[in-house]
């Protein structure tokens, strides 16, 4: 038995026109039955809702306003949904509408909520069948056609296998609409491998992500040790091949797990409001060390925050990104202390944490 998430993208559940895909989503949703008969549990992420509401209300180009994305979504969500629901149930399969947002994500409260409650939907042999909440967001166009969403599912859930769904085989030497020499990359190891390839930030008509944005998801995947597949779901082979491990698209191999689901949700979902630079040394003792960020070696800090929000930690000099924190301080209360021994620090704010961001909250870049 294996855990599975499959990630739709718009150019997936709609053709160019908007006109929903119904034998595609047919066959996909079969797939998802024959796993779910087998055992497996199966989290479907699909994008879609604005391109299913534009074809309702006869819209031929993708709105570029922030309102008209939002309506074309809340005409489109619950009847993109039904469709779902009715091929799963002519399998004998439940399902379950789920709709979140970034804040769900990036509040650590509302992402254990999220997770508890696909945890019992699995429990109960539901699947899934999530979306982004853009009637009230705009994550979905920030984020590029849920691929991001879909890997914070796949760390949410603890799969074992992330599928991301496109119009073209995968990942190409560069693009294959542009240059037909391109050739189809079909493992990427390692980031190194990624440097000599021309990926682009294309997107459908329909959808806003591109495969940019889906090789960002893979890579966020492979860093909590769930292999992803980026292939094509138009290609009626494709989707069984890839839960099966066979040689299809292009496959990122799960890399070693370092993290605590705590640091990957910190790494990925939480958003910084500010910057901490930091000088030489503090630096080297983050990145070599392993230790606690005390005001001491802070020189600079950029950006309004309140405590108990996200910064990100660079070296001082252009010394570039050395990770993200959960900062014990306010933007204004470490102004005041910054380059104070943690001793003279208290004396100045009476109280105040040891560290300004402890190394159990921070996760190196």
């Amino acid at each position: 038995m294996a855990r599975i998430v499959i990630k739709l993208g718009s150019s997936i559940v709609a053709d160019e026109t908007g006109a929903l895909r119904g034998p595609t989503l047919a066959r996909i949703c079969a797939v998802v039955a024959q796993r779910h008969a087998a055992g497996d549990d199966v989290v479907m992420v699909s994008s879609g809702a604005i391109a299913r509401g534009m074809e309702l209300m006869g819209l031929t180009a993708r709105p570029r306003e922030i309102e008209d994305l939002q309506a074309a979504s809340a005409v489109g969500q619950g009847k993109l949904y039904r469709v779902y629901d009715e091929l799963l149930a002519g399998h004998g399969v439940t399902s379950a509408q789920v709709l979140l947002t970034f804040f769900d994500l990036s509040a650590r409260g509302h992402y254990l909520n999220a997770r508890r409650t696909l945890s019992r939907l699995l429990q109960w042999r539901v699947v899934p069948v999530i979306n982004e909440n853009d009637t009230t967001s705009t994550d979905e166009i920030s984020f590029g056609d849920n691929d991001f969403l879909a890997a914070q599912v796949a760390i949410l859930t603890g799969a074992e296998l992330l599928v991301l769904l496109t119009d073209i085989d995968g990942l190409f030497t560069a693009d294959p609409r542009v240059d037909p020499g391109a050739k189809l990359v079909g493992e990427i190891g390692d980031a190194d491998a990624l440097r000599s390839l021309d990926i682009g930030d294309g997107t459908s008509p329909l959808g806003s992500g591109g495969m940019r944005s889906k090789v960002v998801a893979a890579e966020m995947s492979t860093a909590a040790g769930i292999p992803a597949v980026i292939c094509n779901g138009l290609d009626e082979a494709a989707l069984p091949a890839a839960i099966a491990g066979a040689a299809v698209g292009t496959r990122f191999p799960a890399r070693a797990q370092g993290h605590s689901s705590f640091k990957l949700w910190l790494r990925y979902a939480k958003p910084a409001r500010g910057t901490l630079v930091v000088d030489a040394g503090a630096a080297r003792a983050l990145r070599e060390g392993g230790t606690s960020l005390l005001p001491v070696g802070i020189v600079e800090v950029r950006g309004e925050f309140d405590a108990g929000e996200a910064v990100e930690v660079v070296g001082a000099g252009g010394g570039g990104l050395l990770g993200k924190g959960i900062c014990s301080y306010a933007a204004a209360e470490l102004r005041r202390v910054a380059g104070m021994q943690s001793a003279r620090a208290r004396e100045v704010l009476p109280g105040a944490s040891e560290e300004a961001v402890h190394r159990d909250y921070f996760v190196l870049a």
